[in-house]
């Protein structure tokens, strides 16, 4: 919610007739729950505390919303809104229409979101004792205006028994289905429809599909051994790169978990598919361990020793979420490392010798890109740069020392790929290895105009996906391919 005031003046005339409006809060006024809400933030703030909620639900949801509530502190003001419903009531407020909030949420929760917003009359609310949810909001609102003495704004099935007592329904975010079922059975006063796009593109744009390219790292072992056209060992780098991406998806959706509110308050983030309410907490929860499941599944058919380079690979992920990134320098090696957990993974999971070459090689390119990262997030808070503002621990006069380390480790594998020509090794691999020399200077090209890119803070979050979409870098790896190629 960006302007977030209901408290508008009636418009001095306006009839005093309208029955009064009850909204529903949790997917109606806004595209959250604040049960789930709750729990991700208890999840990251207090994760002890979180294995107690079992406990808890035994006393009731009514009861768990109330020790949630007293545990955890929700930003009202960064909850995504229904900004078209939210403009609806800002409208009938102006016209001398009465707002009352009537939710199962927590009293405590449901009176911040009231009081931020302004402008409504009362809140009906879960005490700790009843849940107001289905027949008891019902109750609650036909003991306080009258049966058909009210117009109530809902989202879900549950509601159905709220607009049975209901003068008028109001439908938001509701599905097709509840739509139909709701206008053959009541008058309908208005509706407001979801988001575009659909639930599934949205849970699928939160897995992050886009960043599975980064696991074709695990083939790299292939490529530079010249063994991709072995099938047996294809297979296996192919299997491994999935599990890999699964495991990569299920790492976003805990850090998109963790990073709830922050991403709120970033304008480039708030769009996010979690952030937003386009995809339900309860999916961000679930999807993690399903996904991690089949991925130590798929690790386990390939490799046994698979298995454990994935364990490090999630550990140090989830580390990196929940502490790690706010650690200057050792977050960008940390993502270094993630990378290079890839290709010890290729060579894992296809039997190849590990390469030295190879890994000293990825240390330096990764860690470039990785400052990269680092340097355009932070280069686009321009002098507003501070150790709180940023999350991450850096200041302003941090930038040009992670630009000259940046810019110092491209050139460093530069180096490293130069004495790998000149290496015994790479003579039993190509019959004209001093071509190779070649793609030194396209590498340095890229890696140069990379950073010029960030410096002008033009780049996407993520250098991969920049490159992805970037015609220069297509272009100097197909030369590169060709050199390769006229090598061997």
């Amino acid at each position: 919610m960006r302007d977030g005031s209901l408290a508008h003046e009636p418009v001095p005339g306006s009839s005093g007739s309208l029955p009064p409006l009850c909204a529903d809060l949790d997917g109606t006024l806004i595209r959250t729950d604040l049960l789930w809400e709750s729990i991700a933030r208890l999840v990251k703030d207090r994760p002890w505390s979180a294995l107690s909620i079992p406990f808890w639900l035994l006393r009731g949801r009514a009861a768990l919303k109330q020790r949630l509530a007293g545990r955890v502190r929700i930003d009202a003001a960064t909850l995504p809104y229904n900004e078209p419903f939210l403009a609806w009531l800002r409208e009938e407020r102006r016209r001398g229409r009465r707002l009352y909030l009537a939710t199962a949420a927590d009293e405590g929760l449901a009176r911040q979101v009231a009081d931020h917003l302004g402008g409504f009359d009362g809140v009906f609310a879960s005490d700790g004792t009843v849940n107001l949810r289905g027949r008891r909001k019902a109750a609650a609102l036909v003991a306080e205006f009258g049966d058909k003495g009210f117009d109530y704004a809902g989202n879900a099935a549950v509601d159905l028994e709220v607009w049975a007592h209901a003068g008028a329904a109001v439908l938001v975010d509701a599905s097709p289905a509840l739509a139909a079922d709701v206008r053959a059975r009541h008058a309908v006063a208005a509706e407001f429809p979801g988001l575009p796009g659909g639930r599934m593109a949205a849970l699928v744009r939160f897995l992050r599909p886009h960043q599975w390219v980064k696991n074709l790292i695990v083939l790299v072992p292939l490529v530079t051994s010249h063994q991709v056209g072995r099938l047996p060992v294809l297979a296996a780098g192919i299997a491994a790169a999935i599990a890999f991406c699964l495991c990569a998806s299920a790492v976003y959706a805990v850090n998109d978990l963790l990073d709830l509110e922050a991403d709120r308050r970033d304008p480039d983030k708030l769009t996010r598919p979690l952030a937003s309410g386009r995809v339900r907490l309860p999916w961000a929860f679930a999807l993690p361990p399903i996904l991690l499941v089949a991925a130590f599944f798929l690790a386990a058919r390939v490799a046994l020793p698979l298995e454990g380079i994935l364990a490090l690979y999630v550990a140090s992920s989830f580390a990196y979420s929940w502490r790690l990134k706010r650690t200057p320098l050792l977050d960008v090696f940390v993502l270094s490392g993630l990378y290079t957990l890839r290709l010890i993974a290729g060579h894992v999971a296809t039997g190849i010798a590990l390469s030295v070459w190879l890994l000293v090689f990825s240390l330096f390119i990764f860690l470039s890109l990785a400052l990269v990262k680092r340097f355009q997030e932070l280069n686009r808070l321009g002098g507003r740069i501070d150790a709180l503002t940023n999350g991450r621990g850096y200041l302003a006069v941090d930038l040009p020392l992670i630009a000259s380390v940046g810019m110092s480790c491209g050139c460093l594998c530069i180096l490293v790929l130069a004495l790998y020509v000149n290496s015994d090794q790479v003579r039993t691999l190509y019959r004209y290895p001093m071509l190779l020399l070649l793609v030194c200077p396209l590498l340095l090209y890229w890696i140069c105009r990379l950073w010029m890119v960030a410096q002008r803070g033009q780049m996407h979050n993520d250098p991969i996906v920049f490159a992805l979409s970037d015609r220069v870098s297509y272009i100097i790896g197909l030369l590169t391919l060709v050199i390769l190629w006229s090598a061997t």
